[in-house]
């Protein structure tokens, strides 16, 4: 039904060297040769050519199998013909410890239910992209290379985006004493990577400020603040970052002019939010 075997070996085994392994064996199973099994003497069966396994303890006679090109020591129920295992496929390979590597090998009907159902698998693979399974290959290589494209021009369009909002949200900042602006907000329909984008953009364009922007998808509330250098001596983007995840079921931190973190109540955003409004005019000194 199924077999496994360690061997020493420096490095896992190549695709072509695992193919090789299979070629080998199956090849001696094509050939459908008669096995033949004989008790002889230990030391003649090793002057002989009998493989003898590191850690087996033999007795003064021992059972010496042939089969196929191999000789070995051993006294289990072995096939009449190599041609009766009908057909061997290694089905994994791995690290077992240092040096040693193990392969797992399936054999007879085992193996053919394998090789239908990874048939069927390629099958179904080929028509989800529409091609033939020959074909399926680079088929698949062409349509990472469009997500990929995709993916930039996602990106690209979502920066574009982010600055628009960016502009728009520089007006809601609010000026205290001394000129530091402060502006949190929470963003619809944003990432943390463009809610970073913003917060860059935001701190160039105010100057002298002390800005947390938030969004909320999937269930979870994402947090970016950033602070510019003439204001970090008095707050810090992780402080107020920390302060804002705590009252949504999260956590966060950073450096003092740029931290991001999160949490998973979003219905507690809101309150937080003004709390980190009122926070942050307190660290600022601000009435």
């Amino acid at each position: 039904e199924k077999t496994r075997f360690d061997f020493a070996h420096d490095s896992p085994m190549t695709p072509e060297q695992i193919v090789r392994v299979e070629d080998l064996v199956n090849r001696q199973i094509l050939a459908n040769e008669a096995t033949a099994a004989q008790v002889m003497a230990f030391d003649d069966a090793v002057k002989g050519g009998a493989m003898a396994l590191f850690g087996e303890k033999y007795g003064d006679t021992v059972r010496v199998l042939d089969i196929g090109f191999s000789r070995e020591l051993c006294g289990g129920t072995h096939v009449r013909r190599t041609g009766d295992i009908g057909l061997f496929k290694i089905t994994a390979e791995s690290g077992v410890a240092a040096g040693v590597r193990r392969v797992e090998a399936i054999t007879g009907e085992n193996a053919l239910h394998w090789v239908q159902q990874l048939s069927a698998s390629a099958n179904q693979v080929a028509a989800l992209v529409k091609s033939t399974v020959t074909h399926a290959p680079d088929r698949v290589a062409q349509l990472q290379d469009q997500v990929k494209l995709l993916e930039r021009e996602l990106d690209q369009a979502r920066a574009k985006l982010s600055k628009g909002k960016g502009s728009a949200l520089a007006d809601r900042a609010q000026t205290l004493d001394g000129g530091v602006k402060v502006l949190i907000e929470s963003v619809e329909g944003a990432d943390p990577k463009s809610l970073r984008a913003m917060v860059d953009q935001l701190k160039d364009k105010l100057a002298c400020a002390v800005v947390l922007l938030a969004t909320v998808a999937d269930g979870k509330v994402s947090l970016v603040a950033g602070v510019t250098p003439d204001v970090v001596d008095k707050i810090k983007a992780g402080d107020l970052v920390g302060h804002v995840a705590q009252l949504v079921a999260g956590k966060g931190g950073g450096r003092p002019d740029m931290a991001m973190g999160g949490g998973t109540d979003p219905d507690g955003l809101p309150a937080a939010l003004q709390s980190a409004t009122a926070w942050a005019r307190e660290q600022l000194g601000a009435h």
